[in-house]
């Protein structure tokens, strides 16, 4: 809170003048604050020369960390089927929790689960804590929520992970609110620090220019949500053992906000570029929707994906699903080829992992020629229907 000591203001004005949000007024020689107004900046604080106003923070119950213990893994999954970056989750949670020397556990939430927990443990689960109830069928944020945030004051972990996707984006910081703790959202990099034993939370930050560490020091549990492609998953080992915790939540007890009407999947043959091996992606050069029929020919005759920088998505070129970098999708293919695209920081940051890429721009100082394995500096609508025509040649 903030507060005027009266002893010691002498109404000059100096406040009123540093306050951008109109909440302070001087009557009879007094600062009065508007609390609706005041948004604790503390501007008015440094500006005062007698030291009259102070803010009062509110003495926070220290944590006992000692009391949470373990790693999760949220496992996301739609009509039985696992999202591609649970597996990653659970290698790099692997990792982390032996050198935790603590417990690696999947949460799974959903309906009709069966064999579901095996496949997480076969993946490096220690345990499978899972709530298996028709209200879950079809994913809603807030009961989704709502059993996370429910287990997680039951166990405490001290780390929760879960998958940088739509339902990851979408309901985990919700969770994270609830715990009182932080989150750092589309994490590239995961490691504990040897000497404080909590989790350094890397990502891209100030549009990919820079990669800022974050660490949630002093909350429990700490939280991140980590991009697909950016982790490798453990094979998979049907002998492993561990153990599978069936959790009840009376969801009754809760009003619901929201109503699940329907799932539409995006009409399209196109491969998804998230499992691609083999990715084409077009940018501004395209110059036109229709010419993206190029790009898919291209796609097509290498058995590949076709994905978009964020200028042709704009554009309404393409849907959003193909999108590739910092906003958009992580992508590691064998080869990525990139089309009239420039090759801006936000674009690179979600394909610069592919084991092979070739650039084809007319620009010979477009960034994108810096990352690429082979450059072709031409005009791409001359370039690629040659290009078709000659892989369609050689694999008949």
């Amino acid at each position: 809170m903030i507060e005027v000591i009266i002893e010691k203001c002498v109404g000059c004005g100096a406040c009123l003048k540093a306050c951008a949000y109109d909440a302070i007024r001087v009557e009879a020689k007094l600062a009065e604050i508007d609390i609706d107004k005041c948004v604790l900046c503390g501007a008015c604080v440094q500006a005062c020369p007698f030291d009259a106003i102070i803010i009062r923070k509110a003495a926070k119950e220290a944590i006992d960390k000692s009391q949470y213990s373990g790693i999760w893994v949220y496992a996301e999954q739609r009509e039985g089927i696992l999202a591609g970056v649970v597996h990653e989750l659970l290698g790099k949670g692997r990792e982390l929790a032996d050198q935790l020397s603590c417990e690696l556990s999947a949460v799974l939430l959903g309906h009709n689960l069966n064999g579901m927990a095996e496949e997480l443990i076969a993946y490096g689960a220690d345990q499978v804590i899972q709530i298996d109830d028709p209200a879950l069928a079809s994913f809603r944020d807030e009961r989704y929520s709502e059993a996370v945030t429910h287990l997680a004051h039951k166990y405490k972990p001290a780390i929760i992970l879960a998958g940088a996707t739509v339902i990851g984006r979408s309901f985990i910081p919700r969770v994270a609110i609830d715990l009182n703790t932080g989150l750092t959202a589309d994490c590239t990099g995961l490691e504990i620090d040897p000497e404080t034993g909590n989790l350094m939370q890397t990502r891209p930050a100030f549009g990919g220019n820079i990669m800022a560490t974050i660490l949630t020091a002093n909350h429990r549990p700490q939280m991140a949500t980590v991009r697909h492609k950016v982790m490798n998953p453990i094979p998979r080992d049907d002998s492993r053992s561990g153990t599978v915790i069936r959790e009840e939540y009376n969801f009754e007890l809760e009003e619901d906000i929201t109503r699940f009407v329907s799932f539409v999947k995006e009409k399209t043959n196109l491969v998804n570029i998230t499992d691609a091996n083999v990715i084409v992606a077009g940018g501004r050069g395209i110059k036109d929707a229709k010419n993206f029929s190029m790009i898919e020919e291209l796609a097509e005759a290498l058995d590949g994906a076709v994905g978009a920088s964020r200028a042709a998505v704009d554009s309404e070129w393409i849907a959003y699903s193909h999108q590739v970098g910092q906003t958009g999708k992580t992508v590691k293919p064998s080869i990525y080829i990139a089309i009239g695209i420039s090759g801006a920081i936000q674009h690179l940051a979600g394909m610069s992992s592919a084991d092979y890429i070739i650039a084809i721009n007319k620009d010979p100082d477009a960034p994108i020629f810096k990352v690429a394995d082979l450059g072709i500096v031409g005009d791409l609508f001359e370039v690629v229907p040659k290009l078709i025509k000659r892989i369609k040649e050689v694999r008949a």
